[in-house]
Formats: C-alpha cells, sequence, structure tokens
C-alpha cells in the first residue's frame, strides 16, 4: 500500500472505551465523575495555597503548580474521551490529534519536573536549612518553574513538528484512548528512524534527569534525618515528604506501569487502559494524597470550605 501524503490526512480512529452500548452511559458517567473531582480537588490546593498566608511558601508554591498541571493534563485527555463515548464513531482531526499529543507530552513532562523541584525544594529545606530561605527564594523558584516550562515545551514542539513530517497509510487507526506521539509513530508509512531516535533519547533524558534528583534528593534527606538526635526532629522531617514520596511512587509506577504493559503485552486494550490510568487516576488522587496527609493543608481547606459556605455555597 502506498503511503499518501500527511497533507491527506484529515482524521485519525481512537480505540473506543467500549463496544457495549449499555456500557457507554456507566463509563460517560465515571470519567465524567473523575474529571469533576480532579479539576475541583486540585482548584481547591490552589486557592487554598493562594488564601492561606502561612501556605505561601516554595513548597506550596510548586505544590499549587502541580495541582494546575495536572488540570491542565486530565482535560487534555478526558473530554475527549467523553465526547467519544457519545459519538457514533471514535474519530478525532489531524489537528486536533496534533494538539492532544503536544499537551500531553508538555504536561505529563512538566509533571515529571515539576517532582524533581519538590523533591530539591525538601533537599534545601531539610539537610541546609540555614541557608534554605536564601536558596529558594521567589526568583528563584520562579525561575525552576520557568526553565522547566521552556524545556517540556521545546521538547514537544520538536516532536510535534517532526510529526508533522510523516506520511500516513490509508490505515490510521491509533490502537489508544487518545493521541499518544509513540502510537503515532508506530502507524506511520514514512521512515522514522529520526523520530525513534529523538523520542527515545528525549524520553531518557526529561524522565531521567529528574527521576535522579529525586533520587538524589532523598538519599540525602534519609542521610540527614538519620542523624538527627531527636525523635520528633525525625519525625517532622519524614511527615513533610511523605506526601510527595507517595505522588512520586503513584506517578513513576503507574508510568512505568504503562510501558512494561507495552513491551510484554501483545493486547493493544490492556496496554490502553494502563496508559489511561496514567493520565487520569494521578491527577485525581494528587489532591486527596496531599491534603489527607498535611496538616497545614487540611486547615487551609477547611477554611476554603468555611468561606464558600458563607458564600451560599453548599458543601
Amino acid at each position: 500500500m502506498e503511503p499518501r501524503n500527511q497533507t491527506s490526512v484529515s482524521e485519525f480512529l481512537l480505540l473506543a472505551l467500549t463496544e457495549d452500548l449499555e456500557l457507554q452511559p456507566l463509563l460517560f458517567s465515571l470519567f465524567l465523575s473523575i474529571y469533576l473531582v480532579t479539576v475541583l480537588g486540585n482548584l481547591l490546593i490552589i486557592l487554598s495555597v493562594s488564601s492561606d498566608p502561612h501556605l505561601h511558601t516554595p513548597m506550596y508554591f510548586f505544590l499549587a503548580n502541580l495541582s494546575f498541571t495536572d488540570i491542565c493534563f486530565s482535560t487534555t485527555t478526558i473530554p475527549k474521551m467523553l465526547v467519544n463515548l457519545q459519538a457514533p464513531n471514535q474519530s478525532i482531526t489531524y489537528a486536533g490529534c496534533l494538539t492532544q499529543v503536544f499537551f500531553v507530552l508538555v504536561f505529563a513532562s512538566l509533571e515529571s519536573f515539576l517532582l524533581g523541584v519538590m523533591a530539591y525544594d525538601r533537599y534545601v529545606a531539610i539537610c541546609h536549612p540555614l541557608t534554605y530561605t536564601v536558596i529558594m527564594n521567589p526568583r528563584h523558584c520562579g525561575l525552576l518553574i520557568l526553565l522547566s516550562l521552556f524545556v517540556t515545551t521545546v521538547d514537544a514542539l520538536i516532536h510535534s513538528l517532526m510529526v508533522l513530517n510523516l506520511s500516513f497509510c490509508t490505515h490510521r487507526a491509533i490502537p489508544y484512548f487518545f493521541c499518544e506521539v509513540v502510537q503515532i509513530i508506530k502507524i506511520a508509512c514514512s521512515d522514522t528512524v529520526i523520530n525513534n531516535i529523538f523520542l527515545y533519547s528525549a524520553a531518557t533524558i526529561l524522565g531521567g534527569v529528574p527521576l535522579s534528583g529525586i533520587i538524589f534528593s532523598y538519599t540525602q534527606i534519609v542521610s540527614s534525618i538519620l542523624r538527627m538526635s531527636s525523635a520528633g526532629g525525625k519525625y517532622k522531617a519524614f511527615s513533610t515528604c511523605g506526601s510527595h514520596l507517595s505522588v512520586v511512587s503513584l506517578f513513576y509506577g503507574t508510568g512505568l506501569g504503562t510501558y512494561i504493559s507495552a513491551a510484554f503485552t501483545h493486547s493493544s486494550r490492556k496496554t490502553a487502559v494502563a496508559s489511561m490510568m496514567y493520565t487520569t487516576v494521578t491527577p485525581m488522587m494528587n489532591p486527596f494524597i496531599y491534603s489527607l496527609r498535611n496538616r497545614d493543608m487540611k486547615g487551609a481547606l477547611r477554611n476554603i470550605m468555611i468561606k464558600l459556605s458563607a458564600l451560599g455555597l453548599d458543601f
């Protein structure tokens, strides 16, 4: 089959969540609920951090940015899944697919970088407490966010431009519930060697650098905590890291599960389900992890609820 030029591509077909018509309303309700909980939970985190002066610290500044990233990450994939559940076919336009590829790459990589930055913040706070306010000043924190956003945006832009140069055959079915760059490259008819080299090189760097930073930070943190003589000091230090470690484990655990599933399973549906867990469950769980394990966040959320109730909103 001769490949056709990419300009003739009008749409791709995504994998259907289910072929059972009776299950579609149930799945629609489920994913709509997940999306609403994700947006509401992360918005409450952002409002709590911005409204409570006690939370105007680097740790919570990074947490608010993580919550904003989670909202954007979910918005990139779930609304289209909801639309397709109500549509007679699972199509997505060529432009829509490339847009989704771009934003999935941006927000997935940005979340990884933010988790690395948050680990660095905890490292400085516990291992260098006397210089913490000097090192983690507002200007430095802002630069860390901007640098992370710049790197992830450039990476996503290069991937998207390289996909633009690919040609596709008549078979344009993507075995995922959303457009993902690896799957787009797999169904291309043109040569994809350069795409694959850049893809795996960028994934190694953008995934490996933050993860290495997290491992290094926590190695130093554990070493510093073990040298503390006070049991109360040890508990306080561990408690400030517990939520972050839980989020890191969830993010990298589901991500690793997705790629293991892709490598060792021949079922495209199982791999797609694993990727869906990665893009929907992690952003939804982050607010619960931080609010349930953090006393300051609990207090700030309680104050937000009181203020909203006073405005006549019933929670």
